[in-house]
């Protein structure tokens, strides 16, 4: 099997690095990643500069390649250019934050994913649920058996699926929950500041919103010490309004001509 690997965080990312420690136990992988965060870029690619690309290294040897651009970039320029083979899985990860609930909109780590997907090429997005410094072994072990479920089966081809793991000891997980995308969202705030030269800036932070959490929701399985896994989609097609919206528009223009 062979995998490309890319993240949001940062190609010298500590989560990125337990990834490819982890799955090159299984797999030949090779990173593509941004050369620097590119945290809540959500599924932005560059088109008005070139991609600039370097080889990076670590401890002496090659690590991988380092994007001046997004994270969709590195899928893209990663599968088409870099790599010299087509993977059979795109992982990206691992996240710091869960990207649950409203998040993956935002999210540069699960664009990623559905940028493969996009491409025909299976893919998975792990975030883990901390902004802390903090050890990604288990998360990077629990991803491993995630790439083995997922690349048995076929109906599981050209997917996109997105893993988020507690920030908890792997005694108390509960164990892995597949449930379907929540509507947990940040509320934002803004502080408002002034720099030496009194400009005004502002500095957005946020918190989650509280609330009843549904267990069958990515958002409330992981609060209550369940790893999630989700299949996602990039179609954003809301079927259900599709025939109302249709009778609505025939009849908006039943009968007369259309308005100037």
């Amino acid at each position: 099997m062979r995998i490309l690997l890319t993240n949001d965080d940062g190609i010298y990312a500590r989560g990125l690095a337990a990834l490819y420690e982890e799955l090159s136990k299984d797999a030949e992988c090779l990173i593509v990643a941004p050369e620097t965060e590119q945290s809540a870029v959500g599924h932005a690619i560059t088109l008005s500069r070139p991609l600039m690309v370097r080889s990076a290294a670590k401890g002496g040897g090659f690590l991988g390649y380092a994007v001046c651009g997004t994270p969709a970039d590195c899928v893209k320029i990663g599968i088409k250019e870099l790599a010299g083979w087509r993977p059979d899985m795109v992982v990206s990860g691992i996240n710091r934050g869960a990207n649950c609930g409203n998040n993956l909109i935002y999210s540069g780590t699960v664009s990623a994913a559905t940028e493969a997907a996009m491409m025909g090429v299976t893919s998975m997005a792990v975030s883990l649920d901390t902004h802390r410094e903090a050890d990604f072994s288990f998360a990077a072990r629990t991803a491993r058996q995630l790439v083995r479920l997922i690349a048995a089966d076929t109906l599981f081809a050209a997917g996109a699926f997105n893993v988020n793991i507690p920030f908890l000891p792997p005694e108390k997980i509960r164990g892995i929950a597949v449930v379907r995308q929540g509507k947990g969202r940040t509320i934002e705030t803004f502080e408002k500041r002034v720099d030496p030269r009194d400009h005004v800036y502002y500095w957005m932070s946020g918190e989650k919103a509280e609330g009843a959490h549904d267990i069958e929701t990515d958002v409330g399985a992981l609060a209550a010490g369940y790893v999630t896994l989700t299949p996602i989609q990039y179609d954003l097609t809301r079927y259900d309004a599709l025939e109302p919206l249709k009778n609505a528009a025939a009849a908006l223009f039943s009968g007369s001509a259309a308005p100037e």
